[in-house]
């Protein structure tokens, strides 16, 4: 069996108003992971994804890096254990 695992992503820099969110879904989609992405009253984006292992990694390094048009600051990461409860990848208003 895989390992599962679950992580909030917390995305600082320029990051709202660039389709941030938007390829993060599309990211995370492609990855075959589940969970959601929206912004936050502070100028950051928000994330939470689970999935195995490897898939998660990969969008923790998509979202250091982000779509062309953002500048990513930094990230701060938090695993969580993994729950089986999200939907598909989405963007939350």
């Amino acid at each position: 069996m895989a390992d599962r695992v679950r992580v909030q992503l917390l995305v600082a820099g320029r990051v709202q108003g660039v389709g941030f969110r938007f390829a993060t879904v599309d990211e995370g989609r492609r990855l075959g992971l589940r969970g959601w992405v929206r912004n936050l009253g502070d100028g950051r984006v928000e994330a939470e994804a689970e999935g195995e292992r490897a898939a998660v990694e990969a969008l923790i390094a998509f979202c250091r890096r982000g779509p062309p048009a953002a500048r990513v600051d930094g990230v701060e990461v938090r695993w969580l254990p993994w729950r089986g409860e999200l939907e598909a990848f989405a963007a939350r208003h």
